[in-house]
């Protein structure tokens, strides 16, 4: 109550397009969140490029009075160890880790294979040509990094800005595999607009409950997309502990769950302590695996 936001509006920016995964999930959540009456209604605004670091620096850079949040997920690790941005995590305050994604590997229509298996023969008989569309230095890329190692073969990847691009490249059959997720992916393949390969989970996920895990087929990856809020370095105490309070209500309303049930995305609330930490260990186990699976380049 003794917040004072000196804004009547707060930008919630969303560092991708609109439309896309995480646009998606974050709009439900602030729609909750202005449901609650804040103090000042949070609005996404959606600035996109850089693989989600323009936006990231957007906030970074931005005035920490409480009037400018920035929807962060793990790729402002990634792309910090992969050497494309000079900044990563703890350039900003920790408020709420909300959701969890998990990752699945998706395929054009015309490729020769179905599965994990067709496809390690493929790229065995064919090291280096199959082309895979990644957002570079992203999750998308590091996803696709760890199935190289552990099933033991090579991409050839071709760039793209983010997730929505990638997906258009892979119906078009402009690429041969991209990193996608089930909300995303699941009325592609259902429409047999596009292939799932498995999912990068423990168990199989209840919503495509034919798709088979990465770990059934052989190939040990489990690998997801967290997501959660953050607010410019210095920002006090007290707007952090509202901003935490008022996404944890929000993310108890039914409603969103519903829609997060819907996308395949799992509610994993953390306060700001705890986010903090899980952002450490999160950077710290991606660090350790980028230098084992060659995306180290940091600056």
């Amino acid at each position: 109550a003794a917040v004072d936001l000196p804004c009547r509006a707060v930008r919630m920016i969303v560092p991708w397009g609109a439309g896309g995964d995480t646009d998606l999930i974050f709009r439900p959540a602030v729609e909750a969140v202005n449901a609650l009456n804040p103090k000042a209604v949070l609005q996404v605004v959606n600035i996109g490029g850089q693989s989600g670091n323009k936006g990231a620096r957007e906030v970074r850079d931005a005035k920490p009075d409480g009037c400018t949040l920035l929807a962060m997920h793990d790729s402002q690790i990634t792309t910090y160890l992969a050497g494309g941005v000079d900044f990563t995590w703890d350039a900003f305050q920790p408020v709420a880790l909300l959701t969890y994604t998990p990752s699945l590997l998706a395929a054009g229509t015309k490729t020769p294979y179905n599965d994990f298996a067709g496809l390690i023969d493929h790229a065995k008989k064919n090291p280096g040509q199959i082309k895979a569309g990644v957002t570079t230095g992203s999750t998308s890329q590091f996803l696709q990094l760890l199935i190289e190692d552990a099933a033991k073969i090579s991409f050839k990847y071709v760039p793209y800005e983010g997730t929505r691009e990638r997906n258009t490249a892979l119906l078009a059959n402009n690429i041969d595999v991209g990193e996608s997720n089930i909300l995303t992916a699941r009325e592609y393949v259902k429409n047999n607009q596009m292939k799932a390969l498995g999912i990068a989970t423990e168990k199989r996920d209840p919503v495509m409950p034919n798709l088979k895990t990465m770990r059934e087929q052989g190939v040990d990856v489990v690998y997801g997309l967290s997501r959660g809020v953050v607010l410019p370095k210095g920002a006090s105490a007290d707007i952090v502990a509202y901003y935490e309070d008022l996404f944890r209500r929000a993310l108890q309303a039914p409603k969103v769950k519903e829609v997060m049930d819907t996308h395949s995305t799992w509610i994993q609330f953390k306060g700001a302590k705890d986010y903090e930490a899980f952002l450490k260990k999160e950077y710290d186990n991606s660090e350790r695996l980028a230098i084992k699976i060659g995306l180290y380049k940091k600056k």
